[in-house]
This record gives structure tokens, sequence and C-alpha cells, in this order.
């Protein structure tokens, strides 16, 4: 393999040429309350992550914790929720319900306003990342979608499990917006893998689920760890079987503005968004679906 193929981002290569290192300028391991670690928030590390701006690991056993996330809103901003291990129960105010298994995927853009629930099913732990991603102007206030992907839908490159964007020839069936990558990345102990960021990606971390992985300092289980802002490549060395999300995308440059659920570009947005988020709930209490 050539020096020029090395750098080149073919995700079938085991990649071990070294084109300098990208530093870890922060670590965390999150704040945990029962089964819910909140890694990234966008009052904290958002601001430097944007547009990834909140990020859980969540982890709930069979009968304990059951009734997951109940119930409740979202506007400006699209969540993403990987389901890694057991099963998520989903129910949206665009009218889509069912049963995600591990390896799928929910993507709900809320734009002007949605209400949304999971809650884990059957007898086996589910655990998983939920992702917000803050949205540009143009589609902040749009009309909520929501897609759910199959474990089948969810391309794959090399060891990476495409989340959204593309990586390799593998491209995210979501529709998000342009200028990110989120992927979901296996590597067996002692595998070497590099990530070569698009052009313009100057924003990068990873959390691990799993093992752990040198990046020019260890990273290990239920660990964060965020890159100076750079479009440098990232090599990694798995340390036993690991699994972690990887994300990189273009800096958004605009303000975040939060409300409870909800982060938008400016106050007026907000507004909007908050007053469809009541519209709904309106509709909901009407119908005895919330107190």
């Amino acid at each position: 393999m050539t020096a020029s193929q090395a750098i080149s981002g073919d995700p079938t290569l085991d990649q071990t040429s070294s084109v300098g290192v990208r530093a870890i300028v922060h670590r965390t391991h999150g704040s945990t309350h029962g089964p819910i670690t909140r890694l990234v928030s966008p009052s904290d590390l958002g601001e430097f992550l944007k547009p990834f701006v909140f990020l859980d690991l969540n982890s709930f056993s069979p009968g304990v914790g059951s009734e997951g996330f109940a119930i409740h809103p979202h506007s400006g901003i699209a969540t993403l929720t990987f389901v890694m291990t057991g099963s998520l129960r989903y129910e949206d105010t665009t009218g889509k319900a069912g049963v995600l298994p591990a390896g799928g995927v929910e993507w709900m853009r809320s734009g002007n306003g949605v209400w949304h629930i999971g809650a884990p099913v059957g007898d086996v732990q589910m655990s998983g990342f939920q992702l917000w991603v803050a949205l540009p102007p143009s589609v902040e206030n749009a009309r909520a979608e929501s897609l759910y992907l199959a474990p089948s839908d969810v391309p794959h490159a090399g060891p990476a499990r495409v989340l959204l964007g593309s990586y390799g020839k593998a491209h995210s069936p979501i529709q998000a917006p342009p200028g990110m990558n989120y992927l979901a990345v296996s590597l067996k102990d002692g595998e070497r893998w590099r990530y070569a960021p698009p052009a313009g990606h100057n924003v990068a971390w990873l959390a691990v689920s799993a093992g752990g992985v040198d990046v020019n300092g260890m990273v290990g289980t239920g660990e964060l760890a965020v890159f100076e802002e750079s479009e440098q490549a990232i090599d990694f060395v798995a340390h036993g079987d690991t699994s972690f999300v990887l994300g990189s995308a273009v800096k958004h440059p605009h303000d975040l503005v939060m409300g409870y659920y909800s982060v938008h570009t400016s106050k007026a947005a907000l507004a909007q968004g908050e007053a469809e988020i009541q519209r709904i709930g309106a509709e909901l209490r009407r119908d005895k679906r919330i107190g």
C-alpha cells in the first residue's frame, strides 16, 4: 500500500500511515443519573461541537427504568437515536409508531415542533446513544419529519456503520443537513483504523461504549473525547474489542438559543417553535395522551 493510498480514506484498508497527531483537547465521562449518562449538553460542550449539541449514552436494564422516555417535545433540532442492544418502542406526533431492534436508527427532525416517546421493550438490556443536531435556519422551523431505519437499512463501510452523512462509498439514506458525518465503529482488539474527515470538517469527537481506543491517548468505556479543531486525520488503535461513535462536521456558524427541549438560531425562531409545541401539547391533553 502506498502512502497516498493510506491517506486516501479508503475504509476497506488498514490505514496505518501517519501525517501528524491530532490532539485531544477535552475529555469527559459526563454525569450519570440512573440509566442515562449525559456526555454533551447545548450549554457546555455543545458550544464547541455544534452542530452536535447533545449526546446521551443510555442503558436500560429489563424491568428497571422500563418507562424509558415519557412523551416530550422538541423544536429546532433533529434527534438521532442509535440502538446498540435490545429494542426500542417509538411513537411520534407525525403519526409513526413501531419497534426498533438493535442496530436500528430513529431520525426525528423536529423542525417547528414535535412530540415523541421512546421506551425499551423485551427482556434484553436496551442501550444506545441519543444525539441532538442543531438545524440551520432553512429547516429549524420546517415541518417535522421522522424516519426509522431497520439495521439492514444502515449502510456499512469497512468497520463503520454510516448513521449520518457518508463514508467511503456508503451514504446514509437520512436527509440530514450537509456537512456532517456520524459513524458507529466497531474494531477488534489491536485493529488499526484511520478516519480522514471530508474537507471543511474541522469539528470531531468520539464516545466509547465498549472497550478502549488509543487516539494519541487512551479513551475508555463511557468516555467522550473532543479533538482540536482541524481537518487532520485521526488514527485509532483498539484495546480490546471496541465500539464507539464518531462525529465530524463543518462547524455550525449560528448561535445556540435554547429552550428546555429545543435549540434554535434566534429568539424569534425559538418562540415560533415553542408556540407550535404548545399547540400540539394542547391537542395531546384534549385527547388525554398527556396530563
